[in-house]
């Protein structure tokens, strides 16, 4: 592994950690030339999973894409880091789990918002305002009344 810092390839594994469903390993690292720490996590390479648009385009699942998602839903909520990734992994192990490597995007959309809905209801209506393709207020206020309930 390369340090970030300096480019050096000598590097040492100060600390290793399993993540809680161990599909994922964090390594604390340390340079050996200029004694820099960083983080590296190290993963199960798994069958690649194709996504279908709405359009009929299809595009590689991205973790990183659908992080995002959740993160701008979030934005300036009281959800912690931690809750969101837990979200994220649950929604792609949820997706691995089906056994199909072609995914429609409304699969995804529905998964992500109910995920939302549990965590928090301002980041699901902002999550559903664009997923469902709310036009005006009227979309805002059904949606809101269906989570009242």
């Amino acid at each position: 592994m390369k340090c970030p810092f300096c480019g050096a390839e000598d590097t040492k594994v100060t600390d290793s950690r399993d993540s809680a469903e161990a599909f994922e390993i964090r390594r604390r690292r340390e340079c050996e030339k200029c004694e820099k720490r960083f983080t590296t996590y190290e993963r199960i390479e798994q069958h690649p999973l194709v996504v279908i648009k709405k359009d009929g385009r299809r595009e590689s699942f991205l973790y990183e894409k659908l992080m995002s998602g959740i993160t701008k839903s979030c934005q300036k909520r009281d959800v912690s880091v931690e809750k969101m990734e837990e979200a994220g992994r649950d929604i792609e192990a949820s997706l691995r789990n089906e056994d199909k490597s072609e995914i429609p995007s409304a699969v995804i959309g529905e998964l992500v918002a109910r995920k939302l809905k549990k965590l928090d209801k301002v980041a699901y209506i902002r999550f559903a305002s664009i997923y469902k393709d709310f036009e005006d207020v009227t979309d805002f206020e059904k949606e809101i009344k269906s989570i009242k309930k």
